[in-house]
């Protein structure tokens, strides 16, 4: 008969007189609910860009990238290629960054790059941004905005948030596939360490009645962890003896499909960040002809955006502490764009119709006055 299952084991009270003598003793073991990383700006920095190669990877070809490109318009002492690159990589760890300016009878001095879990946004009752507070070990500072001018000590962007929570961060989106990919490595360690075997158990097969008494269970434990674990131990022979069984109790990774898995897992890691799997080494990708077309892909789809949105917005917070200023990104200094750029200067130069000036607004060059 097929009885309702109830949360815990059939007590012989519970069978008919007639099964209870053949009943099968049944063993239940309920899976654990899956654990993830907490969303909070530090759990993620330290699982994913501290613990994670292909995030920590990603970071930094999008930061070094991005700082790389010269920016035409702003003194270098100002916007240095370090500054730049924290700045950068904040954006993507956090979905917001922010820049401090250290100002001088009016002037800037200097910029430095803030951390963003120190910087909250400031609104006046309207809604409307009123500045900025930065939290430090030493205390608390408001940096207001000015209401006419828009002048702040601080500039921050933030990346698209639906929910409005300070910036969608794409670490943040890629917070379940750095979790099975980092608990798929600590499981690879774990199972080197256990000399490459799952998990299982040593059965006693004795007589009716026969049990291993506490003293035998105890040495059969410390004589397993002293000579079968391991990576040193791996391969060692096990010679079972006594009515003793070795049942193994986990999947193999074969079963668990685990290379692919961690392969799957990476791909999604680097989709988030916009970085084609091909310049992470990535096996078994085929969307991109060759690495130069790749590259290419993630300077225009990935960086250029990037660094044309930060131009537009330091071009804005600079403007506001006096002369105008009108920053511009130095595309003939990339070379991964070089081959672009030249097919372009070339059918400029056949296009007879056009004027010089036409030609140089078309590749982004300044007008000659």
């Amino acid at each position: 008969m097929r009885l309702p299952f109830t949360g815990r084991a059939p007590a012989p009270t519970d069978l008919p007189a007639s099964e209870t003598k053949s009943a099968p003793l049944v063993a239940l073991e309920l899976s654990r609910r899956a654990r993830f990383t907490s969303t909070d700006y530090t759990s993620l920095c330290r699982e994913g860009y501290g613990t994670n190669p292909v995030v920590y990877r990603c970071v930094r070809l999008i930061a070094e990238a991005a700082a790389s490109v010269p920016m035409i318009g702003a003194p270098d002492v100002l916007l240095s290629d370090d500054t730049m690159e924290q700045f950068f990589g904040y954006l993507q760890l956090a979905g917001r960054a922010y820049l401090l300016a250290s100002v001088l009878d009016g002037d800037i001095v200097a910029i430095r790059a803030l951390r963003p879990d120190s910087v909250r946004p400031l609104t006046d009752r309207a809604g409307r941004p009123a500045g900025f507070e930065i939290r430090t070990a030493s205390g608390k500072s408001v940096h207001p905005r000015d209401p006419l001018t828009g002048r702040c000590d601080v500039f921050g962007i933030e990346l698209f948030d639906p929910m409005n929570t300070g910036g969608q961060s794409p670490l943040r989106a890629a917070a379940t596939s750095v979790d099975l990919h980092n608990q798929g490595t600590r499981w690879a360690k774990s199972l080197l360490d256990n000399s490459a075997r799952p998990s299982g158990a040593l059965v006693y097969n004795g007589g009716p009645g026969d049990r291993l008494t506490a003293d035998q269970v105890s040495r059969l434990k410390t004589e397993l962890e002293s000579g079968f674990t391991g990576p040193d131990r791996a391969g060692r022979p096990m010679v079972l003896e006594g009515g003793l069984d070795w049942k193994s109790m986990g999947m193999s990774p074969a079963d668990m499909d685990f290379t692919q898995g961690r392969r799957e897992a990476a791909r999604d890691i680097s989709l988030a960040f916009g970085v084609p799997p091909m310049l992470l080494g990535i096996p078994g990708d085929n969307t991109y002809a060759n690495y130069q077309e790749a590259n290419r892909a993630f300077w225009r789809q990935t960086i250029l955006p990037l660094i044309r949105r930060s131009a537009r917005g330091l071009s804005r917070w600079l403007s506001a502490f006096g002369e105008e200023v009108a920053l511009r990104a130095d595309l003939d200094a990339v070379p991964a764009l070089a081959s672009e750029r030249a097919a372009l200067w070339a059918r400029l130069q056949q296009a007879s119709f056009l004027t010089d000036a036409e030609r140089r607004a078309l590749a982004g060059l300044e007008p000659v006055q």
